[in-house]
């Protein structure tokens, strides 16, 4: 049952609406002055208040400033039978909901208590949104490397300066973002994702700057780019290293300039957007090859982040499992696992080509696979015992049997499909969603190269 606070100097006032919020289904409590409801406000912090502003001693305006120190979120309607616009301007600068004069009409009190709460719902839904989100986007450990990437986040995560995140697939350079994001002037903003490598080259651009109504066949109406949405927030371009160099150039247009006109348009839009890229590929080396602008990559490499792969920060791994653990039971509802001793060895021990994102898909399905409440080394996947540590295979076997460079590269790629299939099971549709590409190729290359599926 919601609960409302009324003040009000006016014994009829306060008697008449306590009788109609009642008949509505509310649970009200009342205050004579704003001392009173301040004292009152402390003890219940009720879902919304109604408070008068002509009172002897403290006036309305008065407690509500005192309101907002107490509680700088509480929901407040202001009444009055003598408002004035400066009045009720002052109000709503002071975080005031709404302002009602009296004498006052029940439909108009009803509609604006119900607006209220149902702001205030969403503001805790909100919350409650965000919370969880900052949860599942949480770096976990406390190894040398991650403490150190910590620090530097923290350092850099101020400024305003553009940043490229690199590292192994898997790694978590989402993460790093959205730290980076949430411990900037930025926070309350939007925090936009864009993977590059998910979007067709002939819609990237309209993607990233949006387009005008009959730009092309199909643009029926305006539609904001990303750039647009991003605005005064945070654009994370993921996978930049897969955009095309005429995209490329417009993107380090906009970084210079900061503007951009829409797909299809001429009126130039101006944008205040901090880019967060992140890549997998060694852009020196892209760009060597003329694949990657070497300009953009110097404006964006101001801030450089490596994300250590997970094979390097061993000592987290138990954290991690523990961590995902608890997400996973807690989304599934069910009652927390744990890791039995000798299973625990297998998967510190093992390589973790996936990284985290690795670890992560399979907590997640021990989580719901498993019905025990320990998890032992009988559940794990087989992977984790056939390749227990991240020492590369010699480069003299992999180019004993080969005489040239195309040969040597089918080999290589036999060897890591039998890799991967090895790791998640021999699951085609897991393999293939795990090395990011499509489930049909999987399978032609599996048949070309005469790799026998073990299950």
């Amino acid at each position: 049952m919601k609960s409302i606070l009324i003040v009000d100097d006016e014994e009829s006032i306060r008697e008449s609406l306590q009788g109609i919020l009642q008949d509505e289904g509310f649970r009200t409590i009342s205050a004579e002055n704003g001392e009173q409801g301040i004292a009152l406000l402390r003890d219940e912090i009720p879902d919304l208040v109604l408070l008068d502003i002509w009172m002897p001693g403290m006036d309305g305006i008065e407690t509500l400033r005192k309101i907002r120190e107490v509680c700088p979120e509480q929901l407040v309607i202001m009444m009055s039978g003598h408002g004035t616009i400066e009045t009720a301007v002052k109000a709503t600068k002071l975080g005031a909901y709404d302002f009602i004069e009296k004498p006052l009409s029940l439909e108009k009190l009803l509609l604006s208590v119900q607006n209220a709460l149902t702001v205030g719902q969403l503001v805790e839904e909100n919350r409650s949104l965000k919370a969880k989100i900052a949860k599942e986007h949480e770096m976990i450990g406390d190894s040398p490397a991650i403490r150190q990437l910590k620090e530097q986040i923290a350092i850099a995560a101020p400024t305003s300066g553009w940043v490229l995140i690199t590292g192994e697939n898997g790694t978590g350079k989402e993460l790093v973002a959205r730290a980076i994001h949430t411990l900037s002037s930025r926070a309350s903003k939007p925090f936009i994702e864009v993977n590059c490598a998910a979007i067709p080259e002939e819609l990237i651009e309209s993607e990233l700057f949006g387009h005008e109504k009959g730009a092309f066949t199909g643009a029926t109406a305006l539609r904001k780019g990303k750039f647009d949405l991003a605005n005064e927030g945070t654009l994370f371009l993921d996978e930049i290293g897969d955009m095309s160099l005429k995209t490329q150039a417009k993107v380090l247009r906009i970084l210079q300039e900061r503007k951009f006109e829409r797909v299809g348009g001429s009126r130039t839009i101006e944008v205040d957007v901090r880019v967060i890229a992140a890549t997998n590929k060694d852009l020196a080396e892209e760009i060597t090859q003329g694949n990657f602008r070497e300009d953009l990559f110097y404006r964006l490499n101001v801030l450089p982040f490596d994300v250590p792969p997970l094979r390097e920060r061993k000592s987290d791994i138990a954290k991690l499992i523990t961590h995902f653990l608890e997400l996973y039971c807690s989304k599934e509802s069910r009652e927390i696992k744990t890791v039995s001793p000798p299973a625990m060895e297998l998967l510190v021990n093992y390589s973790w080509p996936g990284n985290v994102r690795e670890l992560k898909n399979i907590i997640e399905r021990l989580v719901i696979m498993v019905q025990e409440k320990e998890i032992t080394e009988r559940h794990l996947p087989a992977a984790t015992f056939s390749r227990k540590t991240a020492e590369p295979r010699p480069a003299t076997s992999l180019i004993a049997d080969v005489a040239t460079f195309r040969e040597a590269k089918e080999e290589f790629e036999k060897d890591f499909l039998i890799q991967k299939l090895e790791e998640n099971d021999w699951n085609i549709s897991r393999t293939a969603e795990a090395i990011e590409i499509e489930r049909s190729n999987l399978h032609r290359k599996i048949k070309s190269f005469g790799i026998e599926l073990k299950k």
